[in-house]
């Protein structure tokens, strides 16, 4: 059965919701007859996105604002926007995020702005947006976009590493929240996208790698997963399917577990372990 957030009538706000998988969100919630709301950054960006929107929702139920997600007055002023205009949220999808690359003694101000956008844009959507959606009684979802890196951490990139653990951590202690407060009819889901091409993702790219999932193919199993009551929202791809993801996972738990040096799975004393590992044996 449909998730009774996603219904008619019913209000979204989607975060980085000017492309990629925050506009195909917004496309699908859209066209189920939704009120969509996206944030972002660049008029022209959210302007040729309303014009989207508009022609699969009608133009009354479409708004956008111009928003940087790291800042919380920004945040509080678009929940106060979405309140006026709409009456309240059923689904917040704290979706903003950046990759622009980062090394780990890099400039600090390139991982302030990962972390304020990726991170903490999470954390003021949802301080901003929770409890107003709590005191409606509705059913509703807080939708939090993190990303696998967040969760076995592999080397190259360790201020989005950072930032996307963060949001997996923090989406699982506001579900914790959420489902030990009376009388609250929201649930937290985290979302980790397998490989998507997007605008963070192509570089240069115009066409799409035969190994990437559209972004509206990771929306359509995002809402599937939502239907079912997941939690934690795995996305395969065309390159990687779940069984060799959880198998990566494991392997990440297992350094604790087995005192292995951090990150064995890159480690050349473990490479052998873990190819077997990864197949099974």
């Amino acid at each position: 059965m449909p998730h009774p957030a996603m219904s008619k009538d019913h209000v979204a706000v989607i975060t980085g919701g000017a492309s990629g998988i925050g506009l195909a969100a917004a496309m699908r919630f859209a066209q189920l007859g939704m009120k969509v709301v996206i944030a972002d950054l660049g008029a022209e960006r959210l302007k040729a996105a309303e014009a989207r929107l508009a022609a699969a929702g009608g133009a009354a139920s479409i708004m956008t604002a111009e928003v940087d997600v790291s800042h919380p007055d920004q945040i509080a002023a678009l929940e106060q926007a979405v309140q006026k205009r709409f009456g309240g949220t059923d689904i917040l999808m704290n979706n903003a995020g950046i990759q622009p690359g980062s090394k780990m003694f890099g400039p600090p101000e390139n991982w302030q702005r990962i972390l304020g956008v990726n991170l903490w844009g999470v954390i003021n959507g949802t301080q901003a947006f929770a409890p107003r959606m709590i005191e409606r009684g509705r059913a509703g979802l807080i939708i939090n976009t993190g990303s696998k890196q967040g969760i076995t951490t592999p080397p190259g990139d360790p201020a989005y590493n950072v930032s996307k653990a963060g949001v997996k951590a923090f989406t699982e202690a506001l579900q914790h929240e959420l489902r030990n407060t009376p009388t609250c009819r929201i649930s937290a889901h985290l979302l980790t996208p397998g490989f998507v091409f997007t605008a963070l993702t192509s570089h240069g790219r115009t066409e799409k790698p035969a190994a990437a999932w559209t972004p509206e193919q990771t929306v359509d199993f995002m809402i599937e997963r939502l239907d079912a009551g997941d939690f934690y929202i795995l996305c395969p791809d065309n390159d990687v399917p779940r069984a060799l993801d959880e198998r990566r996972i494991l392997w990440a738990a297992g350094d604790i577990v087995e005192n292995r040096p951090p990150l064995s799975r890159w480690h050349p004393d473990y490479a052998g372990a873990f190819a077997a590992f990864a197949k099974g044996k």
